[in-house]
């Protein structure tokens, strides 16, 4: 009785190696490519926090950014003026500039 000969194993290891990397390129462009360009966009937007900055929180909490430090801002909270918390810079979930702001207005 005869098996396959090594021409057929070497075809077959070929197409597995083949199917292999087919899966790794799916895998790259639906779920790793995406996720660095969130990391991205999130850390351009954190880099361009300025005073002033209305920011949101990953909490929900709405403020305005009244100090910067490395890693960390003083944001304060509602109209009174004496609720401010320190937090760190990857807490904040969306930066609206205030001329941004000011344009959505009109």
């Amino acid at each position: 009785m005869v098996f396959g000969t090594a021409a057929d194993a070497t075809t077959s290891n070929l197409m597995f190696f083949g199917m292999m990397a087919v899966i790794f390129a799916v895998m790259y462009f639906f779920m790793i490519r995406p996720q660095n360009k969130e990391q991205k966009r999130i850390q351009a937007m954190l880099n361009a926090l300025e005073i002033g900055d209305a920011v949101v929180t990953t909490s929900g909490f709405y403020g305005i950014v009244i100090d910067i430090a490395d890693e960390d801002v003083i944001v304060e909270f509602g109209n009174n003026k004496n609720c401010r918390i320190p937090m760190r810079k990857a807490a904040i979930a969306q930066v609206e500039k205030p001329e941004q702001a000011a344009a959505e207005k009109k």
